[in-house]
């Protein structure tokens, strides 16, 4: 969650619910007035859309016609409550009341996210300011570590496993159109887990940091 990396273009993200939009509105204004080309992009949840900093980044986006994209990822609860008791009218008619286009895609669907994404992108970089997508799909964990998950249905995180995984389901498609080989997947799997695996272990032998590290980065310096 809390992660960021400059040369990439990734600002990195924080604990505050709907803290993220105003955060690309402001990075969005400043591609659009250096015209780097650039499109800021915010990830959101369906409990962060109702927070009043999330409805504010879309009037501002939509006035200033800004390059950028908010993604509503919506996995059906806001922590342990439905977004259908929650949530009132839908994602999509909160965008138009701003203006802004929207699309809702399945989540589950790489292929679907991606051209949903494309026109966005293209849209912003064309100057016709930002779009909306509502992306549906599933959590398989609860909201935090040792949560329950009691206000799940019963085999409801099984079923969604078996039937919707998306790495299956990208796996089904790329495969039978011949696109990729099972065996080229079975190869970046393995690839995947053996650097986890590294990374666990390396992290378990090295030293504990220094009481000197409790201060560092923790104030500005100037």
């Amino acid at each position: 969650m809390h992660i960021a990396d400059l040369s990439k273009g990734m600002l990195g993200a924080n604990g505050i619910v709907g803290g993220g939009p105003p955060l690309i509105c402001g990075a969005a204004l400043t591609a659009k007035v250096l015209k780097t080309g650039g499109v800021a992009i915010a990830f959101l949840g369906d409990g962060a859309s109702n927070q009043g900093t999330t409805l504010e980044s879309y009037n501002l986006a939509s006035i200033w016609k800004l390059p950028a994209i908010f993604v509503v990822e919506d996995n059906g609860y806001g922590e342990a409550t439905s977004s259908s008791y929650a949530v009132a009218g839908s994602q999509l008619e909160r965008a138009a009341g701003f203006g802004m286009p929207a699309q809702k895609v399945d989540g589950f669907d790489f292929f679907a996210v991606h051209e949903a994404a494309r026109t966005a992108i293209d849209r912003a970089r064309a100057g016709e300011g930002p779009s909306l997508i509502h992306v549906q799909l599933a959590r398989y964990y609860g909201h935090f570590e040792g949560d329950a998950m009691t206000y799940r249905g019963p085999g409801e995180v099984d079923r969604l496993r078996a039937e919707s995984d998306c790495l299956k389901r990208f796996r089904t498609r790329v495969t039978e159109a011949a696109l990729l080989e099972a065996s080229d997947l079975d190869a970046i799997d393995r690839s995947v887990a053996d650097e986890i695996e590294t990374s666990v272990r390396k992290a378990k032998s090295a030293p504990l940091p220094p009481d000197t590290d409790l201060m560092t980065d923790v104030y500005v310096t100037y």
